[in-house]
């Protein structure tokens, strides 16, 4: 029996400003710390290529997505103080996606539609 997948991701990349790398990674872990804690969260990390941060991040479904949020409204806003949003991608079936695109529309994300595949 299959279950119907409403898995959302996120994919923010932020431009982190010169001198600031240190203080950016060290926000990181009150980024994932505060992730932790949320049901919803499916997986959650920092990788890097040169001053660029990226956050790969997944929720079971939009409202998780939302929650996850407001959760770390403060900490992206501190974030933005050191960096820049360079680009955010959101992932996930078109169903999902259409709860996210308003309260999202701000942040000027591309959306992707997720129309193939399997989650386990």
């Amino acid at each position: 029996m299959s279950t119907e997948d409403t898995c959302c991701s996120l994919a923010p990349y932020f431009r982190v400003n010169d001198g600031k790398m240190d203080e950016f990674k060290a926000l990181t872990a009150k980024f994932v710390e505060a992730t932790a804690t949320e049901e919803g969260a499916l997986y959650y990390g920092f990788s890097y290529n040169d001053d660029v941060a990226y956050c790969r991040e997944g929720y079971v479904n939009a409202e998780a997505t939302l929650a996850h949020l407001d959760n770390v409204g403060a900490l992206v806003q501190e974030a933005l103080t050191m960096s820049s949003l360079e680009k955010l991608e959101v992932h996930g079936p078109e169903a999902e996606l259409a709860k996210l695109r308003g309260p999202l529309a701000g942040l000027n994300p591309t959306f992707f539609t997720l129309e193939s595949g399997f989650r386990r």
